[in-house]
């Protein structure tokens, strides 16, 4: 189902970049003090969770549902998005999870590998750890861009037996392609430019400890030539997690062609003039599966979705999310 978004952006802050850019600068102030929790993974590397509260681990019948949240690209904690939902999740009487993907956190990843778009091994190594230490806890989920995408592939690929009640999918990059395009072409490659700018400084470091040379061919020289994701993700994303190229890699992990096989509750929050991508990316109602809501809104930018006044701003998702999961957890 489509349905058109009740958002109203705030007056003088209807513009795409505006929107997308102000909540980093209006929000710096923004406090959230969480509880730090390591998670080692399978293959000997480690996932960092922050909750807003320790769960009680006795097998309550009223435990308080978990609400896992994943950020988008070079994303971490300390993203305002990221506190502001973990905030209103507190407010609503639930537990935040914010998983970290790897090196996203204060401490890099011990493997070579690090994360990408399609990537959904780590998530479900931490739902099996939920389900088992906390299982009378509600699980849901919310996914910011990247972590939208990851999210709605993860929620496809578990089907009916997904333990998330319900997801909601917040500007994600739905078909990788397009979304990369977008982002070499006009004002976006500001956008491009500064993602790229943190992931290449990372880069730079893990090519030595792990001597990318000798592993995909890539040395610092390569490494700064970089300057569009269709580079990096060729040179980089695609060799180092098994993909034979960036095609590959996109084709694989876009989630819009899996969207049909999510038999659990759904949102899917897109702006109409989010400068991440294009309205080809957009999906069709009849891709869409039964369960899921596809709600678009004309304005919001990236991850932004300011409403409220200049004076006093407010942040439309840390309603909308709560409100929508409420129905479900």
């Amino acid at each position: 189902m489509i349905i058109q978004s009740q958002f109203t952006p705030a007056a003088g802050i209807s513009n795409a970049h505006a929107q997308t850019l102000l909540p980093k600068f209006i929000r710096n102030n923004l406090t959230f003090n969480g509880v730090k929790q390591t998670m080692e993974l399978s293959d000997g590397d480690f996932l960092d969770l922050v909750w807003t509260e320790e769960p009680a681990t006795h097998d309550s019948v009223q435990a308080k549902p978990i609400v896992l949240v994943f950020h988008g690209l070079e994303g971490s904690i300390e993203s305002p998005y990221a506190k502001g939902i973990m905030l209103a999740l507190k407010k609503q009487g639930w537990i935040g999870l914010f998983m970290h993907f790897r090196g996203c956190s204060e401490l890099d990843n011990r493997l070579a590998r690090t994360y990408h778009s399609g990537e959904t091994g780590d998530a479900k190594q931490l739902l099996e750890w939920l389900k088992s230490k906390y299982p009378n806890s509600p699980l849901a989920a919310v996914g910011y861009s990247l972590g939208g995408n990851m999210l709605l592939k993860l929620q496809a690929e578990l089907g009916q037996f997904s333990p998330l009640k319900a997801v909601v999918s917040v500007c994600a990059p739905i078909m990788l392609n397009a979304c990369a395009d977008r982002l070499n072409k006009g004002f976006s490659k500001i956008y491009q430019r500064y993602l790229l700018t943190q992931l290449k400084k990372k880069l730079l470091i893990k090519a030595i400890k792990h001597n990318y040379k000798k592993l995909i061919d890539l040395d610092s020289i390569k490494i700064n030539q970089l300057n569009s994701f269709w580079e990096f993700d060729n040179q980089v994303t695609a060799p180092l997690h098994g993909f034979s190229d960036v095609n590959d890699y996109y084709n694989q992990s876009s989630a819009r062609q899996y969207l049909q096989k999510i038999k659990l509750p759904g949102l899917i929050v897109l702006a109409l003039d989010d400068p991440f991508m294009t309205r080809d990316i957009i999906p069709h109602e009849t891709e869409l599966s039964s369960s899921t809501q596809l709600e678009l809104s004309a304005h919001g930018g990236h991850v932004g979705f300011i409403s409220g006044s200049v004076i006093k701003p407010e942040f439309w998702l840390e309603k909308r999310i709560p409100e929508y999961l409420s129905e479900f957890i």
